[in-house]
């Protein structure tokens, strides 16, 4: 992902707010913030190596209840 800086300088005539705007637009133009809010929450894929381990944990856990079902020591 290539980083892309957004930079505004105050005109000699111009207000806060509307400096202000022009960033906001400048930004959005940019793309930089929806990159951002896009990347925020994501995680990375996990390796076939953990899936493996988890499915193994799962399958033994469920033979475990399984014999304790069948010797009545759980319902």
């Amino acid at each position: 992902m290539s980083s892309v800086n957004v930079e505004v300088v105050k005109n000699q005539n111009e207000t806060s707010l509307s400096l202000i705007r022009r960033f906001s637009k400048r930004l959005q133009g940019s793309r930089t913030l929806s990159r951002a809010r896009k990347l925020r929450f994501r995680e990375r894929p996990q390796s076939k190596l953990k899936k493996k381990g988890r499915a193994l944990k799962r399958i033994a856990k469920h033979t475990e209840i399984e014999k304790l079902k069948k010797l009545g020591k759980m319902e």
